[in-house]
């Protein structure tokens, strides 16, 4: 494991004090650029960090948040913060897409569309490069899925668990990054209403399918597989989503 480097607050000072967040991230993503960072160095202490910047704790928190969100640094609880070594897949979570959605108003349909386009591709890859061991994993979650049937919670996580190896599998952390991205957000919005799922014996068959053509290293029919599961998983959420609205109709009428 990489310690901090000693020449970092030398650079640091011959800086003008950062004021804000933003540029507590621009003055660090601009020391991983010229390389005065590198790949699994840690960054010194907070106190000693936010001293040398200029700027509050809170205010270094923010930043040193924000560099994590995109997958450029890593908090380890009771190590520090690392920047990620070139080996790690980057781990973006849904939190920038989130905001854009927000702010721009992005359709589930949107979501959908995102998420088929960019799995269809991984599935196709994931095909042609999983490992044995990766292989291995996808059997054992969709085990998972058929032994949790009458619990929808626990199945959604099999579920998701079983699209993030395939992911992983497709050896492209570009496109891993950006699937987790979406899916963790479609994820976040059918644990709400998974439990009004009518038929998850029907989805473990089709993540069979996927399975399948995987095993077989079928590219294209792993495209074909995935791209049949995802279409029959919008309609089922759709018709969850119905009926959470219809129930809770009920209860506020009720109220």
């Amino acid at each position: 494991m990489s310690k901090s480097k000693p020449g970092i607050f030398s650079s640091l000072n011959s800086e003008k004090n950062g004021t804000t967040a933003e540029e507590v991230v621009e003055r660090l993503r601009a020391m991983i650029h010229n390389g005065e960072l590198s790949p699994g160095d840690r960054l010194p202490p907070e106190r000693d960090l936010a001293k040398v910047l200029g700027v509050s704790r809170p205010t270094l928190r923010a930043g040193i948040r924000s560099l994590a969100t995109v997958g450029i640094l890593q908090s380890r609880q009771g190590a520090g913060t690392f920047v990620v070594e070139k080996g790690d897949s980057p781990t973006l979570d849904g939190s920038p897409l989130r905001m854009l959605s927000a702010l721009h108003g992005f359709t589930s349909d949107e979501m959908f569309e995102a998420r088929l386009a960019l799995e269809m591709s991984i599935a196709g890859l994931a095909a042609e490069r999983a490992t044995s061991e990766q292989m291995t994993l996808m059997a054992e979650e969709i085990t998972g899925m058929y032994a949790s049937l009458a619990e929808p919670e626990q199945y959604l996580v099999h579920d998701m668990q079983f699209h993030q190896t395939i992911a992983a599998a497709s050896n492209n952390r570009i496109l891993t990054s950006l699937m987790n991205m979406v899916a963790t957000i479609l994820f976040d919005a059918r644990s709400k209403t998974v439990k009004r799922a009518r038929d998850l014996k029907q989805s473990a068959e089709q993540h069979h399918n996927i399975y399948r053509a995987m095993r077989e290293r079928d590219s294209e029919g792993a495209r074909r597989a995935m791209h049949d599961h995802l279409t029959e998983t919008q309609k089922a959420q759709r018709l969850e989503e119905q009926e959470t609205a219809a129930a809770n109709g009920t209860s506020e009428v009720a109220k």
